[in-house]
């Protein structure tokens, strides 16, 4: 449903309510007890009072009081009952009751008790009714913003991710390697995936396991030859579902990491483990002396998967992270989607 049909739909909504809400004071006013009568003269007295409720409500309302200028709404309102103790005095009163005229004060006194409660009622359900809209418009306006949030954290492409890659595949094709398909296969991929599989907040968990594992062997042509890695991820048959790309940040800190700071030695040890609805995560690597820890643990993607696991798993999640001497490690558990 389109913002147009829903502001619509809400419109005849308000116009159903009111026209129920008119329907019930117009009979608890007019209806004599115990006759159970109607009088002629209390449908103009009651359209009277509601043609001014609805002037307040739709008119001075949203003109004055909802952009809080609260004098002029104030003055307003006693203009209002001002002009309907006119027309209630000059008007209605000379023509059904013309024996009361000249008891100025003690018709102004009883007109004023007689509209204000009718008044109050139609002008405070106008106004919950319109407090109601707007926090629902907040609320989905939240629900935007947040979808927004999360669809720019979970799209982002690391341009490093694209660039090494692409380098080490113009490497490998000019040496005939046969590694290339491979990798072009295993790269194409992992695009897919990023760009194509991950519109929803929620991916099949055995999609992700696969991204991992791709993506997993396309950062280790950044070691080739010089450390080890270890992927530690046995088969899951599972129908439950995971954020997708919630893991790309620790993986990829790992090897950037270890690549940047050591030449050799290099190790990366990445598990995942499910058991029942929950998941177990742990990326180790080893970085040199020389690298900064703060700056490992306070990232950007850091900081953007931590928002995402906070919108998504709120306390269904606990994230670990802990430089320790020359070994880095990432440990995450969270309960999975059914």
């Amino acid at each position: 449903m389109n913002m147009q049909s829903e502001q619509n739909l809400s419109h005849k909504k308000e116009i159903i309510f009111q026209v129920i809400l008119n329907l019930i004071l117009f009979l608890s006013y007019a209806i004599e007890v115990p006759k159970c009568t109607i009088a002629l003269w209390t449908p103009f007295y009651y359209l009277n009072y509601a043609s001014a409720a609805m002037f307040i409500s739709y008119v001075l309302l949203p003109k004055f009081f909802y952009h809080e200028k609260y004098k002029l709404f104030a003055l307003s309102v006693l203009g209002v009952v001002f002009w309907l103790m006119l027309m209630e005095e000059g008007v209605l009163e000379p023509i059904f009751f013309p024996d009361t005229r000249g008891r100025i004060i003690g018709n102004v006194v009883y007109t004023f008790i007689d509209v204000l409660p009718v008044m109050m009622l139609l002008v405070g359900f106008k106004f919950a009714w319109d407090s109601v809209k707007k926090q629902q418009e907040l609320n989905k306006l939240r629900t935007l913003v947040k979808e927004s949030e999360l669809q720019f954290l979970k799209t982002q492409i690391n341009p490093h991710f694209l660039f090494n890659n692409l380098n080490n595949l113009y490497s490998y094709a000019i040496e005939n390697s046969k590694k290339t398909p491979s990798i072009i296969l295993e790269l194409a991929s992992v695009l897919r995936y990023m760009l194509y599989d991950c519109k929803e907040d929620f991916v099949p968990l055995e999609k992700e396991i696969e991204h991992v594992q791709n993506f997993t062997k396309l950062n280790e042509l950044q070691i080739e030859n010089r450390g080890e890695v270890i992927l530690d991820v046995p088969e899951v048959v599972s129908t439950y579902k995971i954020a997708p790309l919630i893991l790309n940040v620790f993986i990829e800190n790992a090897f950037k990491h270890s690549t940047a700071s050591q030449s050799s030695n290099i190790f990366v040890h990445i598990s995942l483990h499910v058991k029942k609805d929950e998941l177990f995560f742990q990326c180790k690597n080893s970085f040199g002396l020389q690298s900064n820890n703060d700056n490992l643990s306070k990232g950007i993607g850091l900081q953007n998967v931590r928002k995402r696991l906070d919108f998504l798993y709120e306390d269904d999640y606990q994230l670990v992270i802990e430089p320790q001497e020359e070994v880095y490690t990432v440990t995450l558990k969270m309960r999975l989607k059914s």
